[in-house]
């Protein structure tokens, strides 16, 4: 059925009010583990930049909660996930302290809404990064190295029925990730040839390559770094950078135990429980 207030703001924009209230929904919905109905059914033509709006309230209120944020991921770089959610366009969203698992550290099903899981290439910042007008190369001088990582985007979005727009405004549908014990220094390694195969219960369920990334892992956190320097924001020294996943997206569910298994890099597991 047609919603008909999403009638109502068709060709209209949220102002700060609604954009605040937004912001509110998502933090809600994520604290409570309730999907809420896409944003875009009430706003359909919400702009990029006020998602990203939506989403610094949402970072607001991590914060105030005491959350710290410790890096950024960047999604739909690769084909697999662009077709999986009809999305064109690379995003980003904010990484917290408390969105970190340890291997060891079985990750509970309750806390999450609709887990689907990522490998991916994840950059260790040695130096700040500040775009517009970066490169890989960039990124790459500036990196201690990059370590082997599974990423659990959630969405607080109903049944992942996302549009660009949605997923934005929900940080990027992050939720927690995993990192390797390693960081391995870049300069031995080829990050575009780099495979992984993932494997859930012991079963290959994703094969892919650093060039599925937008071709370059190292291009894709340039492509971060340039987007979240065109608000002034700068990566800082210290901080982790997701890549983006390099197979599509699969869901998790308890019991389910997932290792990510790279030509080099080495593996990184998690279980969900």
């Amino acid at each position: 059925m047609p919603n008909p207030q999403a009638a109502d703001n068709r060709g209209s924009s949220p102002g700060d009010d609604q954009i605040e209230d937004l912001g509110l929904r998502l933090y809600g919905a994520e604290q409570r583990q309730s999907a809420i109905e896409p944003l875009t059914d009430t706003w359909p033509n919400m702009t990029v930049a006020e998602a990203y709006a939506v989403q610094q309230v949402y970072v607001r209120l991590r914060r105030a909660a005491g959350a710290t944020v410790v890096g950024h991921k960047i999604g739909a770089t690769s084909r697999a996930i662009q077709d999986l959610f009809d999305i064109d366009t690379p995003d980003y969203g904010h990484l917290f302290d408390d969105m970190r698992c340890e291997e060891d550290e079985p990750i509970p099903t309750a806390e999450l809404i609709a887990p689907l899981i990522e490998p991916e290439i994840a950059f260790s910042l040695a130096e700040d990064v500040a775009g517009p007008g970066l490169s890989g190369r960039d990124v790459v001088d500036a990196s201690a190295g990059v370590v082997a990582c599974l990423e659990v985007i959630d969405s607080r979005i109903d049944s992942w029925r996302i549009r660009l727009a949605d997923t934005v405004a929900d940080n990027g549908s992050s939720a927690r990730f995993v990192v390797g014990t390693e960081i391995v220094p870049i300069a031995s390694h080829d990050l575009i040839a780099e495979a992984v195969v993932l494997e859930r219960n012991g079963e290959k369920v994703g094969v892919g390559t650093g060039a599925d990334v937008l071709g370059d892992p190292a291009e894709a956190a340039a492509w971060l770094a340039n987007a979240m320097g065109a608000f002034g924001v700068t990566l800082r020294a210290g901080t982790i950078v997701l890549s983006g996943s390099m197979t599509t997206a699969v869901p998790a569910r308890r019991g389910d135990y997932f290792c990510a298994r790279f030509t080099t890099l080495g593996t990184v597991s998690c279980v969900f429980v």
